[in-house]
């Protein structure tokens, strides 16, 4: 789990716009480019190469 003061500051990097957590899955999702960004022992990788789509 991502703390809030991080999210608040984290931005999707090929938009810049707000994303969100989704701890189920353990991704953060940009809406705006429908991108998944992995989350690894909790570290977000806010990297487009290792993001996936849906």
């Amino acid at each position: 789990m991502i703390e809030q003061r991080l999210l608040d500051i984290l931005a999707c990097p090929q938009c810049k716009e707000a994303i969100r957590q989704d701890e189920a899955n353990c991704v953060l999702i940009c809406d705006q480019c429908r991108l998944k960004f992995p989350v690894r022992d909790g570290i977000p990788v806010m990297l487009v190469d290792e993001a996936e789509t849906f």
